[in-house]
């Protein structure tokens, strides 16, 4: 490379850096953060990205990109930024390396909706980017995100929303469609700023004067976002009230167990028994409850090595009237294959006397698997080089996409095992007429203090307004808690304390339009979406 090349490219990393627009972009991202939990500011989503949005319009793809990666980046970098607790605490990496990783896992999630803005510019007529195209090929490009490397959907915008007004498009169009609303609603504002603007350049005949004959002419810029709002707001009236679900007028009592294990003594050998026993003595005061629940890989021992201890535990709900659903490790011997899963012991139903046996049918295995977490992709490579790459229990095996409902005192309960509840094609794959509960099991030890796992239950939230369904969660150490079917919290423990949680809930029955075809209302939006930017398109044109 010769010191010409070299130069004209420092003399380019410098513009970009010192860009004042790249630096716009990137804190409109940044402080994207806050529309979601815990601080939950949801109205921010409303307004920030048409901050980006606005520099975006029509301007060439390259520029679109680079725009939009700056935004992207920013939202990302502040957005799962917890995820640096775990690699920091846990990955035995120098503390400039975890940065390192942290910076590339940010650039490769911000790299969809930089597609979608270069896509957005260049399927363009004028090759200028088209905003009405952008709302369709972010929801395509979200979508890859989900399904890309086994997909990691967090931080959708759409989240944003589960204490806002737009919650109630939930069970009609999802999540997925929440995010499209907030995206229309960005690009109206982008675009009313941007005629704005064109008009005042226009019409302007003295340094500070406006020409009388034509100041109406800018009431035209906010017409657009008017109709929209007028729309959002009266569909919003209506879907407000239209009661998609409704009481059974069944209800059953729930003990949700919170162990608060600290995350680098739980695979410690002499902490087993310890552990085993915290929550057997925590089960034992809320026997009166019809399901008691432990947290993922709650017994910190594969199940073929815990037999004597689970035959006790099934001895103790069954001769209490109980069923007990814990997380728990297995290793099959005839597939040779280990796997993170759920299993019920005690009471399946209420005339059930054996309950639990070893491999029997009635438990769920984790088909989701985090990367790192839970298997190591190019292993062979990867698990010499750190401590990361070599953590206790990642060598797992996915269960089926689609298994049966686990029952428990003759409920049927869906379970999701961790991050599995981001994922709501799965959901819906494993959702049945028969579902009574939504189950996710977790152990966010990993993240500590920050807003990880906040960001963690206000997804499940969002999977219980979409379905239509109770969902209970029960976690190491927080948030443990239960969601009745309108995404609203009913009841909830403290984090980072030894707890157990008693609650009564309420069943339902009916189901909501979007549990009945998620992914069909995603291809529809995004047609739908296609279809009508084009013929805008057109029409301007």
């Amino acid at each position: 490379m010769t010191n010409q090349v070299k130069k004209s490219r420092l003399l380019v990393a410098k513009a970009n850096i010192t860009n004042k627009t790249n630096w716009l972009c990137f804190f409109a991202g940044f402080f994207l953060v806050f529309s979601y939990a815990p601080f939950s500011l949801w109205w921010l989503a409303l307004c920030l990205p048409s901050i980006a949005l606005y520099q975006l319009h029509k301007q060439p793809p390259k520029k679109s990109a680079k725009y939009m990666l700056c935004f992207a980046l920013g939202w990302f970098s502040s957005g799962i930024s917890w995820v640096h607790v775990s690699i920091d605490q846990f990955g035995g990496l120098p503390l400039a390396v975890s940065l390192l990783l942290m910076l590339l896992l940010c650039l490769y999630l911000a790299l969809y909706p930089t597609l979608a803005a270069y896509l957005s510019a260049r399927l363009s007529s004028n090759k200028q980017l088209n905003l009405w195209l952008l709302p369709p090929l972010w929801l395509f490009c979200e979508y890859l995100r989900s399904v890309v490397l086994t997909g990691f959907p967090w931080l959708s915008l759409g989240y944003s929303q589960i204490d806002s007004p737009l919650n109630v498009f939930a069970p009609v169009i999802g999540e997925v469609g929440i995010t499209a609303l907030i995206l229309l609603i960005n690009v109206t504002l982008a675009l009313s700023a941007y005629k704005l603007k064109q008009h005042l350049a226009q019409n302007k005949v003295g340094e500070n004067q406006l020409n009388p004959s034509t100041s109406t002419a800018l009431l035209k810029p906010i017409i657009t976002p008017l109709i929209v709002l007028s729309v959002l707001t009266l569909t919003t009236t209506l879907l407000t009230n239209i009661q998609w679900i409704s009481p059974s007028g069944k209800t059953t009592s729930i003990a949700l167990v919170q162990g608060n294990i600290a995350q680098a003594i739980k695979w410690k050998p002499e902490q087993e028994w310890p552990t085993m026993l915290k929550y057997l003595d925590l089960t034992r005061a809320n026997y009166d409850a019809d399901i008691i629940v432990w947290p993922e890989s709650a017994i910190p021992t594969l199940e073929p090595a815990a037999q004597d201890y689970l035959a006790t535990v099934n001895r103790s709900a069954l001769l209490n009237n109980s069923a007990i659903i814990t997380g728990l490790l297995n290793y099959n011997f005839e597939s040779k294959k280990y796997f993170n899963g759920i299993v019920v012991l005690g009471k399946k139903n209420e005339d059930d006397e054996q309950g639990y046996y070893y491999n029997h049918s009635n438990r769920y295995y984790k088909h989701h698997l985090l990367p790192i977490g839970e298997f190591v992709p190019f292993e062979d490579f990867l698990r010499p080089i750190a401590p990361l790459f070599n953590l206790a229990m990642s060598s797992f095996s996915s269960g089926d996409y689609v298994q049966a409902n686990i029952m428990a005192k003759g409920l049927s309960i869906l379970p999701l095992n961790c991050f599995e509840v981001a994922f709501p094609h799965q959901l819906s794959a494993n959702l049945t007429a028969k579902t009574d509960i939504i189950l996710t099991v977790s152990n966010d030890a990993w993240f500590g203090k920050s807003h990880g796992p906040h960001q963690h239950f206000e997804i499940a939230r969002m999977r219980a307004l979409e379905f239509g369904r109770p969902l209970v969660r029960s976690t190491n150490n927080g948030i443990t808690g239960t969601v009745n079917h309108l995404g609203e919290v009913t009841a909830i423990l403290p984090q980072f304390e030894e707890a157990v949680l008693k609650t009564t809930v309420a069943l339902v029955k009916g189901a909501t339009p979007y549990s009945k075809a998620p992914q069909l209302i995603l291809w529809l939006l995004i047609a739908f979406m296609l279809i009508s930017a084009k013929a805008v398109e057109k029409r301007v044109k």
